[in-house]
């Protein structure tokens, strides 16, 4: 008899391919490669990943239709994290602990003297994640996990010009927490979301993104 760890490691692992492709799905469609409402090739695309059409079919399929890029507004794109993530903050700023409040403060100094993006990327997603855990609401943190799946990772943080942007609102935000200052923290917090949703609106309209793709166009597997 099999063990059942064995089917559970396969879960496992089907939903780990999946999360990759539904990775580089996105990456592709917010790089403008990928346009909304052109046809992917699955097999192509299954072909290029080296995985099977299991997990492209799993991660974007419309059903009866095939796989399309999502049709997104610009104002999806501004409003992404904003109400959910100015409530947190607020939330946080009562409740988050010393120690955290200092870790926090700590990521914001760091930021502004790493040089390395992937770093960058790092710290800018731990300090978000301290404020968010901050707000000690599991359902809360789990919508925001959730709208975080819908961009690639560092997205926000591609235009340029915005780091200069970002590490200021972080220190006012930190501010704001230090003081208890919950209305300011999520004024603060929202502020620095519309910024940075209207940085990456002005990104896709660089790459074309909302450039209406030809008829029946299908979208190749490569880059």
């Amino acid at each position: 008899m099999a063990d059942v760890r064995d089917g559970q490691d396969t879960a496992r692992w089907r939903h780990s391919l999946k999360g990759e492709v539904m990775e580089e799905i996105r990456e592709r469609i917010f790089s403008g490669s990928w346009r909304p409402g052109a046809r992917i090739d699955q097999g192509g695309l299954a072909d290029y990943l080296g995985v099977s059409r299991l997990p492209v079919r799993e991660a974007l399929i419309v059903p009866h239709r095939g796989v399309f890029p999502a049709s997104l507004t610009r104002e999806d794109i501004r409003d992404q994290y904003l109400m959910l993530a100015g409530l947190a903050a607020e939330r946080a700023a009562t409740r988050l602990p010393k120690p955290e409040l200092d870790a926090l403060a700590d990521l914001a100094e760091q930021l502004e003297t790493e040089e390395s993006p992937a770093a960058q990327e790092r710290l800018n997603f731990e300090f978000h994640r301290v404020l968010n855990r901050g707000a000690e609401s599991p359902r809360l943190l789990s919508e925001l996990k959730l709208l975080a799946a819908g961009v690639p990772a560092g997205f926000y943080e591609a235009h340029h010009g915005w780091a200069e942007t970002a590490h200021q609102d972080h220190r006012e935000i930190v501010a704001a927490v230090r003081t208890r200052s919950r209305v300011k923290a999520r004024r603060l917090v929202e502020g620095h979301f519309r910024r940075g949703g209207d940085q990456a609106v002005a990104l896709l309209e660089e790459r074309g993104f909302w450039r209406v793709p030809e008829p029946g166009r299908r979208i190749k597997a490569g880059r």
